[in-house]
């Protein structure tokens, strides 16, 4: 008689601290729906401000001590043998999750915890990626005492711009300008978010974003999707509320495609990436132009990493198993 191997416990973490909670609750759902439990253990742990816990049902929580992320269930102590972070913002996307994980020896399926905090902090991320030759739209930044000046802005990068809280995720706080009123405003929107905030060009063409993650220690490049959207900018509405179209794989030249899948494979080597991770750039006369990383992307029904995976040939439940076990084999190796 064949024994059975025991499951792998999988804490999934969703929630966080910032406004994307929702998204992240969104994202960790769809995660715990798709694994495989005939090889999982599957724990939804959700992070509040005030509360660590993981969420048996509706009505029952247990709490999870946030020092070793064992699990409480009535006096018996569950210990995870991998975490699947899926917390968008702090403490998820900005390392300290990592972090954690890495001081008590837990795999995690995100990727380390010096280029999640890089990736994170906008400024510091487009500083690293333009001395390696990455082409970025030129930026400004300043902070809540130092607010950059409306002529000194528009002298520099030109009309319009974008305003953006400089440690921020799904476009909350993100503004784009064309008068000195709107200005004013969209400072106090950035600045609602975050206390240091980047000014940059508003690039005109084809938005697209690119998925990748690392299987058996190398980086996939995914095929890149390109976003049309019904408002202004691809905005927190038009990402969440179905007002853009996402269109995979995205409609530009193969030589682009072929560019900018380049690009992705460099800057995921550059910084070193493990994990799933979502790079966003602008197509401009032809060139494609870095604009942000995320480190810990969307998993929801409406994000893009899922449509790209499916593009792929990989169904949610095999896409999160790769992620699971690249963890696992990360920890074995290193």
């Amino acid at each position: 008689m064949t024994q059975q191997r025991p499951k792998i416990s999988v804490m999934v973490l969703m929630g966080g601290y910032t406004s994307e909670f929702d998204i992240s609750l969104k994202s960790g759902t769809v995660v715990c729906t798709e694994l495989d439990t005939e090889k999982y253990d599957v724990y939804p742990c959700v992070i509040t401000k005030n509360q660590w816990y993981y969420k048996e049902n509706e009505s029952v929580k247990h709490n999870v001590d946030p020092g070793s992320l064992a699990i409480n269930i009535n006096g018996k102590l569950i210990h995870p043998d991998v975490v699947f972070n899926t917390i968008h913002g702090s403490p998820g996307e900005d390392g300290y999750i990592a972090a954690l994980c890495e001081l008590i020896n837990i795999p995690q399926t995100s990727t380390h915890f010096y280029a999640a905090a890089l990736s994170f902090n906008k400024r510091d991320c487009l500083s690293v990626l333009k001395a390696h030759g990455i082409p970025c739209a030129e930026s400004i930044y300043c902070d809540l005492g130092h607010p950059s000046q409306f002529k000194e802005v528009a002298e520099k990068l030109g009309l319009p711009f974008f305003v953006k809280p400089n440690r921020s995720g799904s476009s909350y706080g993100v503004s784009k300008v064309n008068t000195e009123e709107a200005y004013q405003k969209a400072l106090e929107t950035a600045f609602a978010e975050d206390h240091q905030i980047l000014i940059e060009r508003a690039l005109s063409g084809v938005e697209i974003s690119v998925g990748a993650y690392s299987y058996q220690g190398k980086p996939i490049i995914l095929t890149p999707t390109e976003i049309v959207s019904e408002n202004d900018f691809f905005d927190l509405s038009a990402k969440y509320e179905g007002k853009a179209r996402e269109i995979t794989p995205a409609r530009i030249e193969k030589e682009t495609l072929r560019e900018v899948q380049k690009l992705v494979h460099k800057i995921y080597t550059i910084l070193e990436m493990s994990g799933a991770c979502r790079a966003d750039f602008i197509v401009e006369n032809g060139q494609p132009y870095f604009i942000e990383l995320n480190s810990t992307p969307g998993l929801s029904a409406e994000s893009l990493i899922p449509q790209q995976a499916k593009y792929s040939g990989l169904s949610l439940t095999d896409f999160f198993d790769r992620l699971i076990q690249e963890a696992l084999y990360k920890q074995k190796t290193t």
